[in-house]
C-alpha cells in the first residue's frame, strides 16, 4: 500500500521552497522598468562607407596591430552590416574571421559598440541580451560615425577582447 502524505504537508514544503524565491523577486527593482526620456543609441544612418575609406580604416588598424605584434582579422561593414572590406593578417586565428565580421555587423546594425553588450551581461542584470538574435557580447566592434551618422562599423578579432578593441579604436579614429 502506498503511503500518501497529507496535502497540507506538501503545500507547506512548497511554500518553504517558493517563499524565499518569491520574496527576493518582489523586492529587487528591475532596471528595465526605467523609461528613458530619449531613445538610447539613436544615431541615424548616413551614406554607406566606400571601399576606399574602408581600406584606410583597415590599414590604420593593421598598423596598430603590427606595432604591438598582434595578429588580427579586421572587417569593415557598411551601415546595413554588409561586408565592404576584410583583411586577415598573417598567422591570425582562422576562427576569428567570422567573429570579426560578426562584431562589425552587430556594431552597425545595433548602432553601438559591442562592449555595451559585454558590459550588460557581465556587470549588470541585463542577461535578456542573450535572447536577442545576432548579439555578440565581446569587445571589438565599433560603429564608424561621421558627421553624426553611422556609415559603417569595424570589427576586430584574434586577440583578447581588450586587444581587439584597441585595434578597432585606432581604425575607427580614421573616420571623423
Amino acid at each position: 500500500m502506498l503511503y500518501k502524505k497529507p496535502r497540507a504537508a506538501i503545500l507547506g514544503v512548497a511554500l518553504l521552497i517558493a517563499g524565499p524565491l518569491c520574496s527576493q523577486q518582489d523586492t529587487a527593482p528591475n532596471p528595465l522598468d526605467v523609461v528613458p526620456d530619449k531613445m538610447p543609441f539613436d544615431v541615424p544612418y548616413g551614406a554607406p562607407i566606400s571601399l576606399e575609406r574602408s581600406t584606410a580604416v583597415i590599414n590604420a588598424a593593421v598598423a596598430e596591430a603590427k606595432k604591438r605584434d598582434w595578429k588580427m582579422n579586421i572587417a569593415v561593414v557598411d551601415w546595413s552590416g554588409n561586408l565592404v572590406a576584410f583583411q586577415r593578417m598573417d598567422g591570425a586565428q582562422l576562427a576569428s574571421i567570422q567573429v570579426a565580421e560578426h562584431k562589425a555587423r552587430v556594431a552597425a546594425t545595433f548602432r553601438r559598440e559591442t562592449k555595451v553588450f559585454e558590459s550588460g551581461i557581465q556587470t549588470s542584470t541585463l542577461t535578456y541580451l542573450l535572447t536577442l538574435d545576432g548579439i555578440i557580447a565581446s569587445r571589438g566592434g565599433i560603429p564608424l560615425v561621421e558627421k553624426g551618422t553611422i556609415i559603417g562599423a569595424i570589427g576586430c578579432s584574434g586577440g583578447a577582447s581588450s586587444q581587439d578593441e584597441a585595434v578597432c579604436k585606432t581604425g575607427a579614429a580614421v573616420i571623423k
